[in-house]
């Protein structure tokens, strides 16, 4: 398969700035898109350099985020003598969406403001308007249920997965919530909104990649190449429902929990995702569109014969010094050798192209496990 590293070299299209925690497969969208990424993020890692017209580290750490205080001027940095044509955020302001706000006023942002974000990321919000559309919907509450081992504990605005745990021994703290659990398959849709309807781009399925603590660790997800398509219709018009509310625009997605009374909507996601990289395409480059949405213009949505998945691989014990690997095409997100790394950090992202999403998940987790002998032990 081609490496996921691969992108056309950027055209006249100018420079795109972003922002995240992690700004990798931002960065590659935007090359597939013919733009030039200049990206701040808190790695810097190998792979952004490599991939970006500049990049940076945002100030900050991954226990307290981007200090968004100090963001604007690294960003002001990073495109000095560039024409850019918009600031595209990914993860890590999900709990401060006034400093996208903020932002927008010196940067030309393709993607939602805050009164959008609010409105789907605040539990009560979203499950009143869910409620008036019809949508199925998990109960939350903010006080602690009588029967927590039925429900789930959240941060609001959270992200990744890791913020979410089971409910029993959980207290009541700011910003966390508690959502009743519901039995069933992971479903989430990419869709792209333009503030008055949701355009599908696909279905994918993700999975969990436990750890202590951590319960719900993101571990990867995979393309479905075929879904109902009265589902799917009932899906898309879920969607442009609580577009029209909101007023989404640009790349977003929609976490379900399926089962056999259908799907249950949990949560919107008003930014590019951890999908992003195995829905994009070079024919018709997501980035773009999400641009274009943004801007109220016309925009491509790709289509797709074959199922595509990603995983991230951890590393189940501690790495004083991570060795050095001649890594495949078919990997991203690597660490650089000699790195310090603990228990449960990641490693590098697999990916893997196939027939069905089960085979393609399949040949993922087989390539994981023979590289990661380089670093749990045997070929190191």
């Amino acid at each position: 398969m081609p490496s996921p590293l691969h992108a056309s070299s950027p055209n006249s299209a100018g420079a795109v700035l972003i922002a995240a925690i992690s700004g990798r497969s931002l960065a590659a969208a935007a090359r597939r898109a013919g733009f030039s990424p200049l990206v701040a993020d808190l790695f810097r890692d190998n792979d952004t350099v490599a991939l970006s017209g500049r990049a940076a580290l945002a100030a900050g750490d991954l226990g307290s985020g981007i200090d968004f205080g100090r963001l604007p001027d690294t960003l002001r940095d990073l495109a000095a003598g560039d024409r850019v044509e918009a600031l595209v955020l990914g993860s890590g302001f999900e709990q401060r969406p006034d400093a996208i706000d903020a932002l927008a006023e010196k940067f030309p942002l393709a993607g939602n403001r805050a009164a959008a974000i609010a409105r789907v990321k605040e539990p009560q919000r979203l499950a009143e308007d869910c409620a008036e559309l019809g949508i199925p919907h998990p109960e939350f509450r903010r006080e602690k249920p009588a029967d927590p081992e039925n429900w789930l504990v959240k941060t609001a605005g959270g992200a990744g997965g890791g913020h979410v745990a089971g409910a029993n021994g959980a207290a009541v703290k700011p910003g966390r919530y508690f959502q009743r659990f519901i039995e069933g398959r992971n479903l989430s849709a990419l869709f792209i909104a333009d503030r008055r309807a949701a355009h599908l781009v696909g279905f994918s399925r993700q999975w969990a990649s436990p750890a202590p603590g951590a319960p719900y660790r993101y571990g990867g997800a995979v393309r479905l190449r075929r879904f109902d398509r009265r589902e799917a219709a009932r899906i898309a018009q879920w969607l442009s429902g609580l577009t029209a509310r909101a007023g989404l625009t640009g790349l977003c997605s929609a976490d379900f929990i399926r089962n056999e009374d259908g799907c249950h909507l949990v949560e919107i996601n008003p930014r590019p995702g951890a999908t992003l990289d195995i829905f994009d395409d070079e024919a018709a480059p997501l980035l773009k569109a999400h641009i274009e949405a943004c801007r109220g213009k016309p925009f491509r949505v790709p289509r797709f014969d074959d199922s595509m998945a990603s995983l991230v691989t951890y590393t189940s014990r501690p790495i004083e010094r991570f060795p050095k690997i001649a890594w495949p095409d078919w990997t991203a997100d690597r660490q650089p050798a000699g790195t310090r790394l603990a228990a449960g950090d990641p490693v590098c992202t697999v990916f893997a192209r196939g027939g069905s999403a089960g085979t393609t998940r399949r040949a993922a987790e087989a390539l994981a496990a023979g590289l990661s002998r380089h670093w749990e032990g045997g070929l190191a």
